[in-house]
């Protein structure tokens, strides 16, 4: 009797505080700020200064000053998010049974893709900050492919960056977006379902059999402390290390901006491929595109940045490349870049 009325605690004390931390959390992180935001982008038109380039007319040359100033510039717009997807990857391995995971997201198909997406819209982080909650995810035994459309979907499908857009850039712009990011969401999930091996599937992950209920409140809350360390301690130092990286390298993506990057597909290609690299905070895409389309860069470009810039980047590559095998990120990064030239094909013939 004993034993089950602990087991109906951990039911119940683990759930109830992993869903405080999500609400309140994301509550003063995410909803709140962006609810506010929204009406300075409805007033203004713009949600501030472009984080690649400032006020500057491109990005500042490769040096550690430009390193350091984006990493101290993009850690402070997101390091409230990424502890909050620390504490939240670290949750969900601890606080809840494993086994609701494997229900709601671990049976593959285009079923589990879509509950991947769904439950991203609240979210609204960018790939790096969702990045824990997807290793959390995937040591539940969590599909691949719902895992990925988790992933994508939390920058592609956010809301409010979709009001941003519109606001800012124009509701065609914010139409080829939700359009384009619901094929990548859903297309790149179902893909990476349909292709994943068993052993792929299963890579890395514990089996479920093996995974023990901690009956014990005490032993539970433990166990989420020690996940938790050990997740920061591994993902933290190589993100702090690539993201200096990225930002001694802004010069070296995007060498050239202004009117001689035409609507080209050379040009649509490249910008593709630096931006599926870079790593840019949650709606960094919407004032990034906005300068570089002031200093008279074709749109057809900048479409294709729309798409790839906030779903992934090599940081968040990096943070996920134990929970999936090579293969599977790499199928990702390549149909991320393939949707942003399409995005930038479809500017250019209908002339956004």
């Amino acid at each position: 009797m004993n034993s089950i009325a602990a087991r109906n605690r951990h039911y119940l004390i683990g759930p109830a505080v992993l869903l405080t931390i999500a609400v309140c959390g994301l509550f003063y992180v995410k909803w709140l700020p962006y609810y506010n935001r929204a009406f300075v982008a409805a007033s203004h038109h713009a949600i501030g200064n472009s984080i690649l380039m400032g006020t500057a007319d491109a990005p500042p040359a490769a040096s550690w000053n430009a390193a350091l100033s984006y990493a101290i510039a993009y850690g402070k717009a997101i390091w409230q998010a990424m502890v909050l997807g620390l504490l939240l990857g670290s949750a969900v391995q601890a606080l809840i049974p494993a086994r609701w995971i494997l229900r709601a997201l671990g049976k593959g198909g285009f079923g589990s893709v879509m509950t991947g997406a769904v439950m991203s819209l609240p979210g609204m982080m960018c790939t790096c900050c969702a990045a824990p909650v997807v290793a959390g995810l995937r040591a539940c035994r969590a599909a691949p492919g719902a895992a990925i459309a988790f992933w994508l979907g939390n920058s592609l499908l956010n809301p409010a960056t979709l009001v941003f857009i519109g606001f800012v850039l124009g509701w065609q712009w914010m139409g080829l977006r939700l359009a384009l990011g619901l094929v990548l969401v859903l297309g790149i999930g179902y893909l990476v379902e349909r292709t994943a091996t068993v052993q792929e599937a299963d890579a890395a992950q514990n089996a479920l059999d093996q995974i023990k209920v901690d009956e014990d409140t005490g032993v539970m809350f433990v166990r989420w402390l020690k996940i938790l360390a050990r997740m920061t301690a591994r993902l933290i130092p190589e993100y702090i290390v690539l993201v200096l990286l990225m930002g001694a390298a802004r010069a070296w993506l995007f060498p050239h901006i202004g009117p001689g990057v035409d609507a080209s597909l050379p040009w649509i290609l490249a910008f593709a491929v630096a931006g599926a690299l870079f790593v840019i905070p949650t709606a960094g895409e919407v004032p990034i595109i906005q300068a570089m389309l002031s200093l008279g860069m074709a749109t057809a470009p900048a479409a294709a940045l729309l798409l790839t810039l906030p779903p992934i980047s090599v940081p968040s590559l990096a943070m996920l490349g134990r929970s999936f095998p090579p293969r599977i990120l790499a199928l990702t990064g390549v149909c991320v870049v393939l949707g942003g030239v399409v995005a930038g094909v479809i500017a250019m013939t209908v002339g956004l």
